[in-house]
């Protein structure tokens, strides 16, 4: 068992970490402050191969391991959260379509995307459908070489910037649930697709956040990803890269906060010594690095598993995401904490990354539906100690 990473994978980090301190961090306030999706950024990002870290070659992408894209997005996130998860979807979007896109969707929809020249939104869930997406409404009726779509997504990162769609819809019967869900690759700009108002929101403010209204929309027959009814399988799997995705920008931010609380207690002096001089503060901070660090090695090994397509690897991947989200949101709230008074005005990042991290908890699977994800699989015969 060998927990160094590699020399490709110290290679990658550099890069990712050169990148965002130079590209991303500087910007990361006022991009925030002013609600500004920096696309030129996530462009030049795609520039680097970063829209497309674990697409395959064959469609432009890296073809890059979980593992190795862990490494990437932490370093991308610790500059900027918000940006960081928004690059994420869009790397499982593009992923979704260069792996279950026929060969018109790979030729001619991937590689725009696995660029950055085509940015991308993930549609499935719905005003009704949150947690139990399984239950969603929006349809796709064929006629003739198209599908006609309609109905609703909401909480849509991207939506309104970005150029095209990944969206998921009953073809089947209503009651057919999630053996009757489609997955569709939709052009953004399609006649019939309307765009809410930009969402006012806690945090993720790099990011517009859009509910997107689908009102007769055709789109070709060729566009759907995979066979009819396997639209929710397409989903979960990409679920599952995307909760660690999404841990990992936790890692990112909580490293960052982490960093400042420690320089700031060598910095801060009060009642006549730095504040790393008082016990507590010492054991503070001890927690905070012991969790940082658990919440990590369950990310990589989640990643890993993935990688190897080990038959627990989506149980282990909603442990990583319920625990690293929780853990690093903490990191983040302890280390403002630390910085008392500062900690709290916008001239310090923390309260930036407080918000930012708040949302991990609830998106890709809200941390309660990680926790039935586990505990219905624990309860299974051997599964317990198939993890051991």
């Amino acid at each position: 068992m060998n927990f160094d990473l590699t020399d490709d994978q110290l290679a990658f980090r550099d890069a990712a970490r050169a990148f965002a301190e130079k590209a991303m961090a500087p910007h990361a306030a006022e991009w925030d402050a002013e609600h500004f999706f920096p696309v030129d950024v996530i462009r030049e990002a795609g520039d680097m191969g970063l829209c497309g870290i674990y697409t395959p070659e064959a469609q432009g992408g890296m073809g890059l391991s979980r593992l190795d894209t862990s490494v990437i997005v932490e370093e991308l996130a610790a500059a900027c959260p918000s940006t960081a998860a928004y690059i994420t979807i869009h790397n499982m979007a593009t992923w979704m379509v260069a792996t279950f896109g026929n060969d018109h969707v790979k030729e001619a929809i991937a590689p725009r995307m696995t660029s950055g020249e085509w940015l991308g939104s993930y549609c499935l869930t719905e005003p009704g459908a949150g947690s139990d997406a399984g239950s969603l409404r929006t349809r796709a009726v064929p006629d003739g070489d198209d599908y006609v779509l309609n109905g609703s997504k909401v909480f849509i990162s991207g939506a309104g910037s970005t150029q095209m769609l990944v969206v998921m819809a009953r073809t089947g019967a209503p009651d057919s649930g999630a053996r009757g869900i489609s997955a569709f690759a939709v052009p953004a700009d399609s006649e019939g697709i309307h765009y809410g108002k930009a969402e006012e929101k806690m945090g993720w403010n790099s990011q517009p956040t859009r509910q997107i209204t689908f009102e007769n929309v055709r789109v070709p027959a060729k566009n759907r990803l995979g066979d009819e009814g396997e639209g929710f399988r397409i989903a979960m799997k990409g679920l599952d890269g995307g909760r660690l995705n999404i841990a990992t920008c936790s890692l990112g931010g909580a490293q960052a906060a982490l960093l400042r609380a420690r320089n700031y207690m060598h910095e801060r002096q009060q009642f006549g010594q730095a504040l790393g001089g008082f016990q507590a503060l010492q054991f503070k901070l001890a927690d905070m690095a012991t969790n940082l660090v658990a919440a990590r090695q369950m990310v990589r090994l989640g990643a890993y598993r993935l990688d190897e397509g080990h038959a627990e690897a989506p149980m282990l991947c909603a442990m990583a995401k319920r625990f690293a989200t929780d853990a690093c949101f903490d990191v983040c709230n302890d280390a403002l904490q630390l910085h008392g008074g500062y900690g709290y005005i916008r001239e310090y990042p923390l309260e930036r990354y407080v918000r930012d991290l708040r949302v991990h908890q609830i998106l890709e699977g809200t941390n309660e539906i990680m926790r039935m994800i586990i505990a219905r699989r624990i309860l299974e015969p051997g599964v317990a100690e198939a993890i051991q």
